[in-house]
This record gives C-alpha cells, sequence and structure tokens, in this order.
C-alpha cells in the first residue's frame, strides 16, 4: 500500500505532534535540521484550524540533546510541549503557539517541496522570499 499526499482538508483535528529534534532546551525551543519542515507542517495545520491549544507537541531525543542553553528561536518556530527521554518526561512552560504561516518566511525549495504551500502562494495569501 503506497501513501499519497492529502490536503488539510482530508484530515481531522490533530491531537499530538511529535517532532524531531537535532537539540531542545526545557522551556521547549528546537533545533531541527534546519530547513524548517516541521514548523512549516505545524503551521500549515493550525491555519486550517487542526492545530491549536489543544495540541500537545512532543519530541523525543536523548538526555544529551536537552542543552542548558538558550538556544536560536525566530518567529517561525515552533516550540515543544514536551521533551520524552530516555530518563524523563520533561514539561515545557510557557506554551507557546504560532499563528500559522508567516507570510515572507517561504523559500522556492519550501513551495517545491510541500505543493499546498505552492497552492497557498498561487492563492496570493502568502509571499515567499529566494
Amino acid at each position: 500500500m503506497a501513501g499519497g499526499a492529502v490536503g488539510t482538508g482530508e484530515i481531522g483535528e490533530v491531537d499530538m505532534v511529535v517532532c524531531g529534534s537535532v537539540a531542545v532546551n526545557r522551556i521547549g525551543v528546537r533545533i531541527g535540521k534546519g530547513a524548517g519542515y516541521s514548523d512549516l507542517e505545524v503551521a500549515l495545520l493550525v491555519d486550517a484550524g487542526l492545530v491549536g491549544a489543544h495540541t500537545t507537541i512532543v519530541t523525543t531525543v536523548h538526555d544529551l540533546q536537552v542543552v542548558p542553553d538558550d538556544l536560536p528561536e525566530a518567529e517561525y518556530d515552533v516550540r515543544v510541549d514536551l521533551i520524552v527521554t530516555p530518563t524523563e518526561v520533561i514539561a515545557c512552560r510557557p506554551a507557546r503557539r504560532r499563528s500559522g504561516i508567516v507570510p515572507g518566511s517561504l523559500t522556492r525549495p519550501h513551495l517545491r517541496d510541500i505543493p499546498v504551500l505552492a497552492a497557498l502562494v498561487a492563492d496570493d495569501r502568502h509571499t515567499s522570499r529566494p
């Protein structure tokens, strides 16, 4: 059985999002691989009304990936509510939810790789950058 692309109109409300992280701190600021795809996926679901305050955002990492330092955080970055490691579950506070896709944050690779984003730009709802 092969999977296929679906639009946000074809799925229901999302109770939990599990995202990968390279590093995370105890207030939930995370660093991924750097392309912003996890953040964009959550933003699409927020814009569609499928992710909101009721949705728990979780990451699973090794204990060594939980860092004590401040991490860089942009306007469009998603924080996690829970960090699960082999030895503990960390509740992150305060929760921070983004409001959806940040105008001007989309790049050409994002539009190429995520067709629903290209459709949004074609509808002139969001602007893109190189």
